[in-house]
């Protein structure tokens, strides 16, 4: 038995070995290809901090950022049908349901909650594109039904973060029927005098533009968002011409007067609370809170007036 080969330098290699690295840790952004470390695109939004692309975000993630303090009360959805067509592919929808729930960790494709944004009360309602495609089916009709109670029981805005593929089309016609619900369901808010805004993330496509999401009273965009009922492809196949550059995209339909402005996801928050206070006739918002009077922050001389008084 050779000691130094089998037991020295196999011990030496161990040591001195590069450790692996974990895949979590890092990302790599959809459009410049710049290799980002997992904490700095989160306390980034997950917006690149090479080009500002913006990239998919989780409806729980944005509500911790845009709800003040992070806390937020999620509003319940009444459960649907399951699989009311018993439809089947290459795989059987609930199996295409529970892998979606197993990858997201969420229920569904939309997520409703009711809290504060700059001390200003709101309610609101965000779909997940990391869940079959943000699909709209039976539950995210069921999802903007309620988001749209839920406001006008309490007096609140509602504001809808939408980022969908379409009608999900395991549920077939009854995916369909959610475009004329969800349509009554904003006009019980116009119907109340609450604001309706419409934040369009990248995709926003299908029947979900052609119902609840360009329904708002204001619509804001994310830059080089996709806005559209039938992608640039399609058109393209259809018509036999080329389409302009940046088409369908954010930045074309603000120039086109199909939005009334685009944002950045990090000046989202501060958007949201403004137009929301103004739309409610509420007074402006105050971005810095001063100490209580009487308070140890103040300095000592704070409450006594001058000298001699």
């Amino acid at each position: 038995m050779n000691w130094i080969t089998n037991y020295v330098r196999p011990r030496i290699n161990s040591i001195f070995s590069r450790r692996e690295v974990p895949e979590n840790l890092w990302s790599k952004c959809d459009n410049c290809g710049t290799m980002l470390f997992h904490r700095e695109i989160s306390e980034n939004l997950n917006v690149c901090t090479n080009c500002d692309h913006h990239m998919n975000i989780t409806p729980r993630d944005r509500f911790l950022s845009l709800f003040d303090g992070g806390v937020f009360n999620e509003v319940a959805v009444p459960e649907p049908v399951a699989d009311p067509l018993q439809f089947r592919d290459s795989k059987k929808y609930p199996d295409r349901m529970r892998a979606a729930q197993k990858s997201t960790g969420e229920k569904e494709a939309m997520l409703v909650a009711a809290g504060e944004i700059g001390r200003t009360p709101v309610v609101c309602a965000a779909q997940d594109f990391s869940f079959m495609a943000g699909s709209m089916g039976m539950y995210v009709g069921n999802a903007i039904v309620a988001a749209a109670e839920e406001a006008v029981k309490l007096g609140r805005p509602l504001i809808l973060f939408s980022a969908a593929g379409g009608a999900r089309m395991q549920e077939g016609i009854l995916s369909l029927m959610q475009m004329p619900r969800t349509t009554v369901a904003v006009q019980m808010l116009k119907e109340a005098g609450l604001p309706y805004i419409v934040v369009l993330t990248h995709p926003t496509t299908g029947g979900v533009t052609a119902s609840y999401a360009m329904l708002g009273d204001v619509h804001i965009a994310e830059p080089n968002a996709l806005i559209c009922f039938a992608g640039p492809r399609v058109i393209e196949q259809t018509i036999r011409e080329k389409l302009p550059e940046g088409f369908q995209r954010a930045e074309y339909l603000l120039e086109h007067g199909m939005l009334d402005r685009v944002t950045d996801r990090r000046e989202m928050r501060k958007e949201l609370i403004i137009l929301c206070r103004q739309l409610m006739k509420m007074p402006p918002p105050t971005w810095g809170d001063l100490p209580k009077p009487g308070s140890e922050e103040l300095s000592p001389d704070a409450n006594t007036g001058p000298a001699g008084a």
